[in-house]
C-alpha cells in the first residue's frame, strides 16, 4: 500500500509541476578574463540539453577509450574510491560517470561505462556528476547527479534558470555493474523535484539508510546540506521532508562567490556554496562529515562534526579548511592493508583537476591531515 501511495504522490507532483517554465534574465555576465567555474554555457542550452549531450559524447569519445594509466595521468573532478573486499579491487568513479579499476592504486584501467539509463530522463542529461559506489546489504549502489537543462524547475529573476537536478540511485549485484534503475517509478525524484539538488551520498545509522545531499546555492543563495531517509530497499524516499543540517555560511572560512571574484557558468551569482558530502567516524566513534566550498584559496575541503554523534547533529564546523589550495570534494577510504587514505581533486592555476592522495590520522576525535601519499 505504501508503495502505491508513494507512486500516486509522485504522479500528482509531476502533474502539478508540468506547466512549462520558460528561461528568463540571469545574473550579470562575468567580466572578460574573470575566474569562472564551470565555463560558459551556450545561450540555447536551457532548451537543448540533448544536443549538448551529443556534442559532449563526441568530444569525449577518444578520452573514453579503454587503456591503462598511472594514477598521475588521471584527470577528473570529484574522485571516489570504493575498495571491494570480495574482488580485492579498487573502483574509482568521478564526475563523468565512468569507472576505473586497480589492484594496487598505482595502475588504473578504464574508463568503463557501467551504467544503463536508457529510457530515463537521465539519458537527456548525458553526464553523471560526483558518482559514487556503495555496498549496502546484498547490492552495490551507484549514486550520481544528473542535470536536465531542458527541464526548468524555477526561473529566479536576474539570477539563474534552475534546471531539474537530482541525485539518482542505480543498483547492481556486482561492483563493476551494469547499474540499472530499480526505483519505485522510472526516473523517480529522491529529493524534492522543486529543489536544485546535487552530490547525494549514502549513510547508514541504526538500521536506517539516509541520503545526504546538497541543496544548491544557485537556487537558494546560501547553500545547505540536507538529508532524507530512504525506504529499506532504497527504491523511494521515506521522509516526508528533507532535514537541513547546516548552511554554507556557517563555516567561517567559506567565502561569498562574488566577493571572492568567482563567476559560475559565465555569470556573477552571489552566494555561498555547499558541495560533496561524505560521512565518516573516527576510531573514537566521533561522527563527522567532509564537504567542500570556496574561500580565499578558491576551492577548499571543509570538515564538521556532530555533537550528538548522530546524523541529527547539531553540526559544528571546524573554522579552518581541512585542505585548501584549490583542492576539494574529497573522500576517505581504507586500503586493503588498513591504511586510511584521503583522495581529493586539485587544480594548479587554470590547469585540469587532478586527483591526489593524502595520509590521514583518525585515531582521535578529529581527523588530522598528514602528508601526500603515493602507493608503493
Amino acid at each position: 500500500m505504501k508503495r502505491i501511495l508513494v507512486t500516486l504522490a509522485a504522479a500528482l507532483l509531476a502533474v502539478s509541476l508540468s506547466a512549462q517554465i520558460l528561461p528568463g534574465e540571469q545574473a550579470p555576465p562575468a567580466n572578460p578574463g574573470q575566474r569562472n567555474f564551470g565555463g560558459m554555457r551556450p545561450a540555447n542550452q536551457n532548451r537543448d540539453t540533448t544536443g549538448m549531450a551529443a556534442m559532449m559524447r563526441a568530444r569525449m569519445a577518444e578520452m573514453n577509450r579503454i587503456r591503462t594509466l598511472s594514477f598521475d595521468e588521471l584527470s577528473m573532478s570529484d574522485p571516489y574510491i570504493y575498495p571491494d573486499p570480495v574482488t580485492k579491487t579498487y573502483y574509482l568513479t568521478s564526475s563523468g560517470g565512468r569507472m576505473y579499476k586497480s589492484k594496487d592504486l598505482k595502475t588504473w584501467e578504464g574508463p568503463y561505462n557501467i551504467i544503463d539509463i536508457k529510457g530515463l530522463w537521465l539519458e537527456r542529461a548525458g553526464f553523471a556528476a560526483a558518482a559514487e559506489i556503495h555496498k549496502i546489504g546484498d547490492y552495490y549502489y551507484y549514486a550520481g547527479t544528473w542535470s536536465d537543462h531542458s527541464d526548468l524547475i524555477q526561473q529566479v529573476p536576474r539570477r539563474y534558470n534552475v534546471p531539474h537536478n537530482q541525485t539518482y540511485l542505480l543498483r547492481s549485484d556486482k561492483p563493476e555493474g551494469p547499474y540499472k534503475s530499480f526505483a519505485i517509478t522510472p526516473g523517480y525524484d529522491y529529493q524534492p523535484r522543486e529543489w536544485d539538488c546535487i552530490d547525494g551520498t549514502l549513510y547508514e545509522e541504526d538500521g536506517k539508510v539516509y541520503m545526504i545531499f546538497v541543496h544548491e546555492w544557485t537556487q537558494i543563495i546560501d547553500g545547505t546540506m540536507d538529508y532524507i531517509e530512504l525506504a529499506p530497499d532504497l527504491s523511494y524516499t521515506k521522509s516526508p521532508h528533507p532535514v537541513t543540517m547546516f548552511r554554507a555560511s556557517e563555516l567561517p572560512c567559506c567565502g561569498e562567490m562574488n566577493g571572492l571574484g568567482e563567476a559560475t557558468f559565465g555569470m556573477k551569482m552571489p552566494g555561498w556554496v555547499t558541495d560533496g558530502p561524505q560521512m565518516f567516524r573516527t576510531q573514537t566513534g566521533k561522527l563527522g562529515m567532509l564537504w567542500s566550498t570556496w574561500g580565499k584559496e578558491r576551492y577548499l575541503q571543509a570538515v564538521c562534526y556532530s555533537e550528538s554523534g548522530t546524523i541529527a547533529g547539531p553540526w559544528v564546523q571546524e573554522p579552518e579548511p581541512f585542505l585548501a589550495n584549490n583542492s576539494g570534494h574529497g573522500m576517505l577510504f581504507r586500503t586493503f592493508e588498513g591504511k586510511l587514505v584521503y583522495i581529493v581533486h586539485h587544480a594548479e592555476g587554470n590547469g585540469p583537476r587532478k586527483p591526489q592522495m593524502w595520509s590521514v590520522d583518525d585515531s582521535g576525535d578529529k581527523l588530522v591531515l598528514l602528508d601526500r601519499w603515493y602507493p608503493e
